[in-house]
């Protein structure tokens, strides 16, 4: 399987740069986009599509050569070859570029689903009016790393899982999967910057605490990754969604 790093989003906040560090999964010519960033129509009329508010908050920088599908079709892909997208939680950020692939079934915990369709303000509803099939994953039928996880039904030979990190979002998942012996664990929003496994005080927790829809819950997820990285830290590859840092050292 040949794995793609991508960044699809640029941030300029207070708290310093931030991006949004997406994955392209090839396996045997069938695709899988893990996240997908901002939409492409997004970045060509944000203020109408996102809202100005949301815009002048997050610090927003549009540029739609970063967009998954633009960087897809660089690497020499046709958009329709992405069959499958697992979503770590359904924040704008991370799902505006799911209608640029229209044909692509959408995976996610049910719980942030549920809280998606409840009307909650954090979330954009238009970046789901595509009417994307669906496919919602409620129950932990599995363990990795001492946690409950969610084994997800791709068709693929490897074998991919949610593991529950809420308190970002209702239903807000890692996502983790085995290629060449090896982990790759993908933390989504459980923490801004990596900075904040060691530095509970770090300035960027206050964003954190802000965006949480449970912010106790939010950092037992934390504390959840710090114990998994002393435990496995130099048997998986792990990384979150923000961190520009981290992007750079995988790239």
């Amino acid at each position: 399987m040949k794995i793609h790093h991508l960044n699809c989003v640029t941030i300029d906040s207070p708290f310093g740069p931030a991006i949004g560090h997406c994955m392209l999964l090839n396996e045997n010519g069938r695709l899988i986009l893990i996240d997908a960033g901002i939409g492409i129509n997004e970045t060509k009329n944000p203020n109408a599509l996102l809202g100005k508010e949301l815009v002048e908050i997050t610090g927003y920088i549009f540029d739609e050569n970063i967009t998954a599908v633009k960087q897809i079709e660089k690497l020499g892909y046709k958009p329709d070859q992405v069959e499958n997208i697992i979503c770590s939680h359904l924040d704008p950020d991370h799902i505006g570029g799911l209608i640029d692939f229209p044909n692509a079934k959408i995976h996610t915990s049910l719980e942030e689903y549920e809280s998606f369709k409840s009307g909650h303000p954090r979330y954009i509803t238009r970046q789901l009016s595509h009417d994307p099939e669906m496919q919602l994953y409620k129950n932990n039928d599995s363990e990795l790393f001492g946690l409950p996880a969610r084994k997800l039904n791709l068709g693929f030979k490897t074998l991919f899982y949610l593991i529950p990190l809420f308190g970002h979002t209702n239903g807000h998942c890692g996502i983790a999967f085995i290629e060449n012996g090896k982990w790759t664990f993908y933390i989504g929003d459980a923490y801004y910057y990596r900075a904040e496994l060691t530095n509970k005080n770090h300035p960027v927790g206050q964003l954190a605490t802000i965006a949480a829809v449970d912010n106790e819950l939010r950092k037992e997820s934390l504390n959840k990754v710090l114990e998994i990285v002393k435990k496995y830290g130099d048997k998986i590859q792990y990384f979150g969604y923000h961190d520009p840092s981290e992007f750079e050292q995988i790239g």
